[in-house]
């Protein structure tokens, strides 16, 4: 036998002997705990955490309208965005509530620039977006954006429109 191969052959059996050996654990029984923890968990500081919520903008006679709505999770813009798109809930047609913003115009992405300047990309033309549409799109980015007042850009098929703030913000 060759020396390289009888230690190569050595080495395997060691490692297959300690492999064997295992680490020294012995086997036991099923130790009883008890139940499960159940319950709210309480936040790390101590205080109570409000629920979240994202604020849409909406068309109501006309005229843009912010709604907020409850979140169980952190949204980026773009599902934000996507929300306009998705339609309502029951209960904002119940309060007259609609979107300019079409199903097709989703997926969203948004790009921040320097000095508070967002640029959401849509899947369709922006020109070819209402007045309202593009109102609501720059309200809600703008509404989610860390730095405000926000200017947004809206893009799609190689058009744009903006830069835009929402009306009101200063």
């Amino acid at each position: 036998m060759r020396p390289r191969l009888a230690r190569r052959m050595l080495a395997a059996g060691l490692v297959s002997l300690v492999a064997v050996a295992g680490c020294g654990v012995r086997p036991s029984d099923v130790i009883p705990a008890g139940d499960p923890p159940s319950g709210r968990v309480a936040p790390p500081n101590g205080r109570a955490v409000p629920p979240a919520t994202i604020t849409l903008y909406l068309v109501k006679k006309g005229r843009l309208s912010a709604v907020t709505r409850p979140t169980s999770r952190p949204m980026f813009q773009a599902d934000t965005l996507a929300l306009l798109a998705a339609g309502l809930t029951a209960t904002e047609r119940a309060q007259g509530l609609t979107t300019d913003v079409p199903p097709e115009a989703g997926p969203f992405s948004v790009t921040a620039k320097p000095a508070g300047h967002l640029v959401v990309a849509l899947s369709t033309p922006a020109g070819e977006l209402s007045a309202l549409a593009v109102k609501q799109i720059v309200c809600t980015a703008a509404a989610t954006a860390p730095e405000s007042p926000a200017q947004v850009t809206v893009t799609g098929a190689g058009q744009s429109v903006g830069p835009r703030k929402c009306p009101g913000q200063r």
